[in-house]
């Protein structure tokens, strides 16, 4: 598993957290933390891909 991929995990699982708290404290600032949470899901998707790739020994180009 990389390494990169499995702390964007982490993160977006925080940031989930975060924003359930956020939202039911009445606070809009879990705007920001739904955003983080699709940003670093996006982020381990890739890096896990990228892995997949790499097992495989596909090149690209």
């Amino acid at each position: 598993m990389p390494r990169l991929g499995v702390y964007a995990l982490i993160v977006c699982v925080l940031a989930v957290v975060a924003a359930v708290v956020s939202f039911a404290q009445g606070s809009w600032l879990g705007i920001v933390w739904v955003l983080l949470a699709g940003l670093s899901s996006n982020m381990t998707w890739y890096y896990f891909k990228r892995a997949k790739d790499e097992r495989r020994g596909s090149a690209t180009g």
